[in-house]
């Protein structure tokens, strides 16, 4: 590889599942805290964004979460002990240590090299590729279970992976496949 040709992803969002095995609140949640949504007209759940680390989280009554805007393990964590704490300023006593289910995992980078989106598009099997919709092509690796948005200059958006392991992974396999009909 050429020094244009590096390869390089970074994880930009987390989506994870979680229990806090507690029924929630959720009208005196949004009474009591300023950093929070609630509509239940509009749908059931709670939304509560916090600012360090930057995520935001559903809560459901149930005590189901939903939390999103990670980039990181450590800030999924951060970002559920602050939820805990701010549950208890309203007597809601979580004790147990939530069990975290990564959903989905969001990552952006390059491969390198220049991409033509119209020859891919007929080469690769699994394209979508309308321009003038939208100017890139997705591509669903199913190998990987990973589905790519390719632009013209390289970069790429992954998702659909849950562990920085199968971003990594996925990347690779993109790349082989894009080598085997010469993207240049």
């Amino acid at each position: 590889m050429t020094k244009k040709e590096k390869k390089d992803i970074k994880v930009v969002n987390i989506v994870v599942s979680t229990s806090l095995d507690h029924d929630i609140p959720l009208e005196k949640m949004a009474a009591t805290l300023s950093n929070t949504e609630y509509n239940p007209e509009q749908f059931p759940g709670l939304v509560i964004r916090i600012k360090d680390p930057k995520t935001s989280a559903l809560i459901f009554s149930s005590g189901k979460v939903v939390c999103t805007g990670a980039r990181n393990m450590k800030e999924v964590k951060d970002s559920l002990q602050k939820i805990i704490k701010s549950l208890q300023k309203i007597n809601v006593k979580i004790t147990i240590e939530p069990k975290i289910n990564i959903q989905n995992i969001v990552a952006s980078g390059t491969v390198g090299m220049d991409l033509n989106l119209n020859t891919l598009a007929m080469k690769l099997d699994n394209t979508e590729y309308e321009p003038e919709q939208f100017p890139g092509l997705v591509y669903k690796l199913n190998q990987a279970n990973a589905t790519f948005l390719l632009f013209s200059n390289g970069k790429v958006v992954c998702t659909g992976t849950k562990s920085e392991k199968e971003v990594h992974s996925a990347l690779d396999m993109l790349i082989v496949n894009l080598k085997k009909i010469k993207v240049k």
